[in-house]
Parts: C-alpha cells; structure tokens; sequence
C-alpha cells in the first residue's frame, strides 16, 4: 500500500511538472519566414518576400498604386516585396504595426514605399484589426490570391541582397519589435 502511495505522489509530481512545460513561449524572431511572430498581442507571418518585375502581369498588378513621384528602380535597384498577414487572436480591436524597415548586415535601411491603398487591392493597411480578424481581410484579394497576405514595397539596393541575410523589422509605435530573417 505504501508503495502504491509512493508511486501515485510520483505520478501526480510528473504530470504537474508536465503541465508546467505547456506555456507557450513568446516569438519575436524568425529565423526564417513563414514562423509566427506574437508581438503586441498579435500574430505576424511573413508569407514570402520576392523581387517584383514591373514587366510581369501579376507583378504589374503589386506595383499600382505607386505615388507618382516615385521613380523606377535604376539599374542598381530593385523592387522587393514582402508579403504579411496579421491575425488578432484577442478579443479587443488592436492597431498592427505600423514601422517597418528592411536592414541589410552592412546596416543600411530600406523603408517601404507608400501605396495608395484605394488603387491597389494588396497593399498592407494598418487599420485596426477587430477581434479575431485578419490582414488581409478574408474575401479580399489579396486573401483569395496564392500569397496571401499583404504587400509592403521595397526599393533595395542590389548589392544589399548580397549582404544577406536580410532582416525584416517592424513594430507598432514604441512596441515590441519583431524581426525575420528574409528569404532572399
């Protein structure tokens, strides 16, 4: 009988400690895309990141939008686009991140290129995202599309993409900073 005892307190031990082992631990780094990032209460996914051609028919349709001061990549740039989606798991409206940057491993910085929104249907918007939604809205274009998530315009320096990996960074005002190491 004592035995008996001895083994359940054990087993009791085991799987309490067990169950101290399921918190899930914060992500703010991927350390390759398509990993979830929880960030300010949000999840982020970076879809994929691509060089975009203005002389393709699907890219031709990422690149609306463009302010019309903006100037073509010359021949030592390109456009790079990186395509994210963003689920509030929460029950409460949040903003999502509305800073990003690409750094490459020589420290130069890469802002995104504003896109009008109205004109282009894959722009990312950072309008708040109500409880248990998403970016990019379901139904919406840019959900129904093979990517699936929102585009972000880069213009890069070709020989940044040599100085790789290329980190993807965002944040919300002064919030948590998420980071992934692009595919490149």
């Amino acid at each position: 009988m004592r035995r008996l005892l001895v083994i359940s307190a054990a087993l009791v031990c085991a799987l309490f400690a067990a169950g101290c082992g399921n918190k899930q631990e914060t992500v703010t780094l991927g350390e390759t895309e398509g990993i979830y990032l929880d960030i300010d209460h949000l999840k982020y996914q970076v879809q994929i990141s691509r060089y975009m051609n203005p002389n393709d028919v699907e890219d031709r349709a990422y690149l609306a939008g463009l302010p019309s001061s903006t100037s073509q990549p010359g021949g030592d740039e390109t456009w790079f686009g990186v395509f994210l989606r963003v689920q509030n798991t929460t029950d409460e409206t949040i903003a999502p991140a509305n800073d990003f940057q690409i750094v490459d491993t020589q420290e130069k910085v890469y802002r995104p290129i504003p896109i009008d929104t109205n004109v282009n249907p894959f722009a990312y918007k950072p309008d708040p995202i109500p409880p248990k939604g998403l970016i990019p809205e379901p139904d919406s274009a840019a959900s129904e599309n093979t990517i699936q998530g929102s585009l972000l315009l880069f213009k890069v320096k070709t020989e940044s993409l040599q100085n790789r990996p290329l980190e993807f960074r965002f944040k919300r005002g002064s919030g948590t900073e998420g980071v992934v190491d692009l595919d490149v």
